[in-house]
């Protein structure tokens, strides 16, 4: 597992609370619907939004909350790099018929915590996250599990972050900070409202602060 676990590194540090925090607000941002998905993108790459997403699913399996984090970025997926596991079978196989949901789903070593990797990128990323078998797969592991975190690809690159916040309770975008632009977040944020998605807030990713040498992740309601 990668350095940058904080939620495991050092949970007492100012980071782990700051992924804690976002924990508890994603839970009372839609006080109507219960949350049980949620989509993780940004505006463009290299943001941070692989890293947030495997610490705010680590904080959500340590409060005792059964999670899947599902690696939804088949054109570039990293998930599995950051858990040292591999991507020889995934997301791809299920939705080739290759493989059922139990024989690629991982136990990671930390309670609660599941993961699901991309598996093979295939030709046609968009198209799968479209499919009508892809949304049934959601729809079960909505019954197996609390909550599923879906890591998508930028939002203004490709369209598969669009397609999931169709059918998910909420998005969440990761912003770096002295990096994202205002009218870059803004037009993301237009693109997921436009197809119906809702989203549930902004993460400043990478706010350096002055009392540690660790990056600070910031919630932000939008």
């Amino acid at each position: 597992m990668l350095n940058d676990m904080i939620s495991i590194k050092n949970p007492k540090s100012v980071v782990a609370e700051a992924f804690r925090t976002l924990r508890t607000n994603i839970q009372f941002s839609l006080l109507d619907e219960e949350i049980k998905t949620v989509v993780v993108t940004s505006t463009k790459p290299s943001e941070g939004k692989s890293t947030v997403i495997s610490n705010l699913a680590i904080t959500m399996a340590q409060a005792g909350k059964k999670v899947l984090l599902i690696d939804c970025d088949l054109r570039k997926p990293t998930i599995h790099k950051k858990f040292g596991i591999s991507n020889q079978e995934g997301l791809t196989n299920i939705l080739a018929k290759e493989r059922n949901i139990n024989e690629v789903i991982k136990a990671s070593n930390i309670n609660n915590f599941y993961i699901l990797t991309s598996g093979p990128i295939p030709p046609n990323p968009a198209e799968l996250l479209g499919s009508k078998r892809f949304k049934m797969l959601i729809k079960e592991l909505k019954e197996t599990f609390d909550i599923v975190l879906l890591d998508a690809p930028p939002v203004l690159a490709v369209t598969d972050a669009q397609i999931l916040s169709t059918i998910c309770n909420g998005v969440i975008f990761v912003a770096e900070y002295g990096q994202a632009e205002k009218n870059a977040i803004v037009m993301g944020k237009e693109l997921i409202e436009k197809v119906g998605g809702k989203i549930l807030g902004v993460v400043l990713n990478k706010v350096p602060t002055k009392s540690s040498n660790y990056y600070y992740y910031n919630y932000d309601y939008k």
